[in-house]
């Protein structure tokens, strides 16, 4: 199942199906601080992996998805694309963006109004199986991946 979505428009949005065994993705563009994107991402994410995994994997995912969409929208504040892949045994998501300085992982900021700034990158570090940063020509994409049966 491929699905490609603006934030701004749903134009573009398209399902395929796929054999069982082969990969499916998701792909989709994320507006410039448009933070309703989070949990269109979340949405989307929950339908792709619908049956796949362990029971609770794909609520972790969906978490870790929020928090690199987020990062995303909010440190950079420009454009970014969301693209997961999932495969029978693995899934992989990864959050691209157009900013070289790379994210810092940072204990939580209790000073803040709401005490919820600052573990993005801890809750990934702790619950995904593997994650990392890779530099790009322009900007980076934040990654993580899970194993479906991990408990």
């Amino acid at each position: 199942m491929a699905i490609g979505a603006s934030s701004a428009q749903t134009a573009g949005e398209e399902t395929d199906t796929t054999e069982r065994g082969n990969p499916s993705q998701l792909r989709r563009r994320l507006g410039r601080s448009d933070l309703r994107a989070v949990p269109e991402a979340r949405r989307e994410l929950r339908e792709l992996l619908r049956h796949w995994g362990r029971p609770g994997r794909s609520e972790i995912a969906e978490l870790l998805t929020s928090e690199l969409v987020t990062n995303a929208l909010v440190h950079t504040d420009r454009e970014a694309v969301l693209t997961a892949v999932v495969e029978q045994s693995q899934l992989r998501v990864e959050v691209r963006d157009f900013v070289a300085r790379r994210p810092r992982m940072c204990a939580p900021d209790t000073d803040s109004d709401d005490g919820t700034h600052g573990r993005g990158l801890v809750l990934v570090d702790a619950f995904a199986d593997a994650w990392g940063v890779q530099p790009h020509e322009v900007g980076k994409s934040v990654w993580f991946e899970l194993d479906a049966e991990a408990a």
